[in-house]
């Protein structure tokens, strides 16, 4: 179901903050509508509770297994949502005073899935989430809806299931605002906990599995029961997002640019692609994301690496002008995301899966330095044979310590594990709108005060990977 944008009429003065008040309205030719007015008060904050539930039982151990082809990045097609959502609303807001929402958000709220985190009911309003955020996200293998053309796998006796074969927790810290996202590889060997499937079938504790058998044993909830006894964090929201539905957000997005160092072909996924810079829209943009063979040393962590590239390149668009400041291109966006949800392309644990809680987190991360949005691979060794990983949890631990005490991040290791990517620039930030020059007899705010210098934590050299500030390019398979 579409979101359509519609003015209230309300006129809001300049220079003022306006907050929302809703109600429900019958919509033309029945159903319901959601309205939003504004009134000049100020935005306020919403604060997030989090409470971890741990989930038990028993039965028995299944087998992991996956195929050749891999799943595409979720964080992007999020972040994407998020910044979408919340462009939309302060747009409208802040231009006509109101704007109308369909069923939409009802939607989008029934088809949530459980995590075990209460969710509190929101008031009408709009502003930054309070505190911190752990969020993971996945993307999964499904064939479920998928195109037989583009995914030949699918037609395959052996397609059935669906792995997490990218997954990813995103922390965005309390002030001063800082976002990192770390990668597991998919080939991680990790002991996974007891976990309900999503046809209530029970099963017991595993050890020495690959991380991204935890989907298929128990959906969405078990990956984040995996990640948290992984890692020690307590997670509160969760996605997962198709092939499907990477393609769909892509072509909403108007496309992202990469750059290539070598010329790279993958018969696999059937991407080729000369030396360069290119714009990746739709299927191509998938096949990106989902390609090893080719780049780096052909590995997980080649592409793990080639994902963070993308990532940097989407964040830094998302902050551009050519985005942000285009409401067709946003209300699309929007749309398009809601599409994803309602065709079961796109899954949002329970307490992700309303529009207002996005629009809170999307406040809380627009306007993040783009030398504090850091992208890292979770530390790993090769285990005996060379085919999985291990995880280096010693060096993980410095990781975390730094991002539960809200620290800065330095990294001292290269941009891949796998040799995927090189740096070979570094971006500059989008030049904030210049403010109108006071009138006379107005009243000046008073000067910011910097905020004190704080020493960077520096991390392992097995903590590879990047901030959205370092332009890289992706390396062909030496």
């Amino acid at each position: 179901m579409d979101l359509v944008l519609k003015t209230s009429g309300q006129q809001c003065p300049v220079g003022s903050n306006p907050t929302p008040s809703a109600g429900w309205e019958e919509a033309p030719g029945g159903g319901r509508l959601a309205t939003v007015r504004a009134t000049p008060s100020a935005f306020e904050r919403i604060p997030v509770s989090s409470r971890p539930e741990g989930k038990a039982s028993s039965r028995r151990q299944p087998v992991a297994r996956h195929g050749i082809l891999r799943s595409p990045n979720p964080f992007v097609q999020i972040l994407t949502v998020l910044g979408a959502i919340v462009a939309v609303v302060v747009v409208s807001v802040a231009a006509v005073g109101g704007f109308y929402v369909w069923d939409a958000a009802r939607a989008v709220a029934d088809s949530g899935v459980s995590i075990g985190e209460d969710d509190d009911a929101l008031p009408p309003t709009i502003g930054e989430i309070e505190g911190g955020v752990n969020m993971l996200l996945v993307g999964t293998d499904s064939c479920e809806g998928q195109d037989l053309a583009l995914f030949p796998r699918c037609a395959a006796a052996d397609a059935e299931g669906e792995r997490n074969d990218v997954t990813m927790l995103i922390n965005i810290s309390d002030a001063p605002r800082r976002v990192t996202v770390v990668s597991f590889p998919r080939d991680m060997i990790v002991s996974i906990p007891s976990c309900t499937g999503e046809d209530g079938t029970q099963y017991s504790a595993m050890s020495a599995q690959m991380i991204n058998v935890s989907y298929m044993y128990g959906g969405l909830a078990c990956s984040v029961l995996t990640v948290k006894k992984l890692t020690g964090v307590d997670i509160q929201f969760a996605g997962a997002i198709r092939w499907t539905g990477v393609i769909n957000m892509s072509d909403a997005i108007g496309g992202v640019d990469v750059c290539l160092s070598d010329d790279i072909s993958d018969i696999h996924t059937g991407l080729d692609l000369a030396a360069g810079q290119h714009t990746l829209v739709g299927a191509e943009a998938l096949q990106f994301l989902r390609i090893r063979h080719g780049i780096g040393d052909g590995s997980d962590l080649g592409r793990i690496s080639n994902q963070q590239q993308f990532m940097s390149s989407m964040v830094r668009k998302l902050q551009s002008d050519g985005v942000l400041a285009n409401p067709g291109t946003l209300l699309n966006l929007a749309n398009t995301a809601v599409k994803q949800v309602t065709s079961g392309q796109l899954v949002l644990s329970d307490t992700l899966a309303n529009p207002q809680r996005m629009v809170q987190i999307a406040m809380a991360v627009r306007s993040v330095p783009y030398e504090d949005i850091v992208f890292v691979q979770y530390p790993t060794a090769y285990a005996e044979g060379g085919l999985r990983v291990r995880p280096v949890t010693s060096d993980a631990d410095v990781l975390f310590a730094a991002l539960a005490a809200n620290q800065p991040l330095q990294l001292t290791g290269s941009t891949s594990d796998g040799n995927g990517t090189e740096v070979v620039g570094e971006a500059t930030a989008p030049t904030p709108t210049p403010t109108a020059t006071p009138t006379p007899g107005s009243t000046e705010a008073p000067p910011v005060e910097p905020a004190p210098t704080e020493t960077a934590v520096a991390l392992p050299s097995t903590v590879t990977g990047q901030t959205a500030a370092q332009v890289t390019c992706t390396v062909a398979e030496r």
